[in-house]
C-alpha cells in the first residue's frame, strides 16, 4: 500500500523547498524579492473566490431584479398614499445613509467614486500647501540616528518670509509678527478636514494594504517620519534592548516574539491591541473609506510596535467641525510614567484611556456613529491587560544619562553639556518638561493667539521628551518637522532669545535624551 504524505507535512517540505530555491541566485541574474509577509487581518477579510460548480452558487434572475431596492416595497397599508410624503422617510436616513452622503439613499459606489474623482485636487491643493510653508527637500545628520539607524532629520525647514531671518522674527513684539503675519508655523491642517480620519504613511500601507483609503494619502514626506519598523524596549526586560527584531507586531507574530519576554496577562493585552476594531473610516458600513470593507484597526496600527510612525487624524474633544485640529500619532513610550493622557482630555489612567479611545480616536468622540458602525465594548478585564501590556513599553536608551536623568558629565561633549545648562536655564525649557521623564504631568497653553489671528488652542498635555529623536515631526500637528523647528519655535513662543550657538546646543543635547 503507497504510503500517504500528510498535506501540512507536504506544503511545509514544498516550501521549504520553494525558499531554498527563492534563496539561491541564478547566474548572472538577480533573484527575486522575497514575498511581502502575509496579514493576518487582510487575509481573515479578503473572501476567496471559488468556480460556480453548484446550482446554488449561481445567480438567479430574483437575485439580480430590483425587488431589493428600498423604493420598490408596498406599503403596509393602502391608506397610506394619503399621508404626508406617503409615509415614507424621503430625507436622510442616518440608521442607513452614510455620514456626510450628498443625497438620501446615496450608494457606497456613488460615494467612492466621488472621493476618488476629488482625490488630485484634494492632494494637490496640500502639496501646495506644504511647499509653500517648508522646505520639503530632506537632510539628514550624516552621523545621528535613530534606534534602528534611520537618520534623523536636519532642519529648520520652515519658511520665512524674504528677506526675514529667525533672529530678526524673534526680536518682533507677537502684535507686530500678527499684524504683519509673519508667523512661519501655523496650524498643519488634515488633508480633507470636512471627513478628517486615520491616515498611514504609505510606508505602513506597502505592508498593509488594508489602511489604505481612497479618499486621500498621507502628506508628509518619509524622511521627516519616525522609522517602520520602530524598535521595541520593555521596561521589565532592559537587559535585552530592542525586541522588535525588525518585525511589525501584528497578529501573524506577536505570540511568537513575546511570549517568552512577558507574562501571559501582558501577552493578553499584545493580543488585544493587535486586534483590529471597527473604527470611523475602516469598517463594515458604507461609511467606511476603505475600499472593501473591514475589520477595523488594531491599536498597534496607529501605535506601531508601542511607538507611532506619523499617522495623523483630527482631535475628538472639539466642535463644530472646523474647530478642531490636527493630531499626530502620540508614542506608548513611557506610559508607566504618565500620570495623564490624551492632548486634551487629561485621562487619569491608562485603563481609561484604552477604553475611551474607542469613542475618541476611533469614532471622533461620537458614540452615535459608534453604535452603527460597530463600537466595541470591551470589558476591564481585557481593558487591564491591555493597560498592564502599554505600561511595559520603555523609552529608548540613553547612554548619556545618569539615574537622574540627567547628563553624565564624563560621557557628554562641551556643546551636550551647555544645551543641558540652557534646557535648565535660559530656554525654559523645563519649565514643562521636567524630573527624569522630562515632563511634568500638566497641561499647559502657549497662547499662540498672540502670534497669529487663528484661533487659540487652549491648554494642551506636555508630551515627554525622552527618546524625543525618534519622533518626529513634533508639536500635536506635526507642524515642526524637525528638532531645529522646534527649538526656533519655542526661542519664538516663549521669547527666550537664544543665539545661534545656543540653538544649535541645545538641539545638540535634546538628541541625547
Amino acid at each position: 500500500m503507497r504510503q500517504m504524505v500528510p498535506v501540512v507535512g507536504g506544503a511545509l517540505l514544498v516550501g521549504g523547498i520553494l525558499l531554498g530555491l527563492w534563496s539561491r541566485p541564478t547566474d548572472g541574474q538577480t533573484p527575486p524579492p522575497p514575498p511581502r509577509p502575509s496579514d493576518a487581518v487582510q487575509d481573515a477579510q479578503t473572501p476567496r473566490a471559488v468556480p460556480e460548480m453548484r446550482p446554488e452558487q449561481r445567480k438567479t434572475e430574483h437575485d439580480r431584479s430590483a425587488v431589493f431596492h428600498p423604493g420598490t416595497p408596498a406599503p403596509s397599508s393602502s391608506a397610506l398614499p394619503t399621508q404626508p410624503d406617503e409615509g415614507r422617510v424621503t430625507g436622510f436616513d442616518f440608521s442607513r445613509d452614510p455620514f456626510g452622503a450628498k443625497k438620501p439613499l446615496q450608494t457606497f459606489e456613488e460615494t467612492m467614486k466621488a472621493d476618488i474623482d476629488a482625490k488630485p485636487g484634494v492632494m494637490a491643493a496640500q502639496r501646495k500647501l506644504l511647499e509653500s510653508r517648508f522646505n520639503l527637500t530632506p537632510r539628514q545628520d550624516p552621523t545621528v540616528k535613530m534606534s534602528r539607524g534611520k537618520p534623523v532629520p536636519v532642519g529648520p525647514t520652515a519658511k520665512l518670509d524674504d528677506g526675514m531671518t529667525w533672529d530678526r522674527l524673534a526680536a518682533m513684539k507677537p502684535e507686530d509678527i500678527r499684524t504683519r503675519k509673519l508667523f512661519p508655523s501655523l496650524a498643519l491642517p488634515h488633508p480633507k478636514h470636512a471627513t478628517g480620519g486615520q491616515v498611514f504613511p504609505q510606508m505602513q500601507l506597502s505592508m498593509f494594504p488594508r489602511l489604505e483609503r481612497f479618499d486621500v494619502d498621507f502628506d508628509l514626506p518619509e524622511a521627516f517620519l519616525p522609522e517602520f519598523p520602530p524598535a521595541i524596549f520593555l521596561q521589565s526586560r532592559p537587559e535585552l534592548g530592542d525586541v522588535s527584531r525588525g518585525e511589525v507586531v501584528s497578529l501573524n507574530n506577536f505570540s511568537r516574539l513575546f511570549k517568552d519576554l512577558i507574562t501571559p496577562v501582558q501577552l493578553d493585552g499584545l493580543r488585544m491591541l493587535v486586534t483590529p476594531l471597527p473604527q470611523e473610516e475602516f469598517n463594515a458600513t458604507d461609511d467606511r473609506k476603505s475600499a472593501h470593507p473591514s475589520l477595523g484597526v488594531a491599536c498597534l496600527d496607529c501605535h506601531v510596535n508601542g511607538h507611532t510612525t506619523g499617522q495623523f487624524h483630527l482631535n475628538p474633544d472639539n466642535r463644530p467641525q472646523e474647530r478642531r485640529f490636527r493630531l499626530d500619532t502620540t508614542s506608548l513610550r513611557g506610559m508607566f510614567n504618565q500620570q495623564i493622557h490624551g492632548s486634551k482630555r487629561s485621562l487619569r489612567s491608562v485603563e481609561d484611556f484604552t477604553e475611551f479611545e474607542q469613542r475618541t480616536a476611533y469614532f471622533n468622540g461620537d458614540q452615535i456613529r459608534a453604535a452603527k458602525k460597530g463600537m466595541t465594548i470591551l470589558d476591564r478585564v481585557r481593558v487591564s491587560h491591555m493597560a498592564q501590556m502599554q505600561n511595559m513599553f520603555d523609552f529608548p536608551p540613553a547612554a548619556k544619562l545618569n539615574a537622574q536623568g540627567r547628563l553624565d558629565p564624563a560621557r557628554a561633549t562641551e556643546a551636550e553639556r551647555r544645551g543641558e545648562a540652557l534646557f535648565f536655564g535660559k530656554a525654559q525649557c523645563s519649565s514643562c518638561h521636567s524630573g527624569p521623564a522630562y515632563l511634568d504631568h500638566q497641561m499647559h497653553n502657549l497662547q499662540l493667539e498672540r502670534f497669529t489671528g487663528e484661533p487659540p488652542l487652549g491648554p494642551m498635555k506636555t508630551t515627554t521628551l525622552r527618546g524625543i529623536k525618534d519622533s518626529p515631526p513634533y508639536l500635536h500637528d506635526g507642524r515642526l518637522l524637525t528638532l531645529e523647528d522646534t527649538v526656533e519655535f519655542f526661542n519664538l513662543v516663549l521669547g527666550v532669545r537664544l543665539t545661534r550657538q545656543e540653538k544649535a546646543d541645545l538641539v545638540v543635547f535634546l538628541r541625547q535624551l
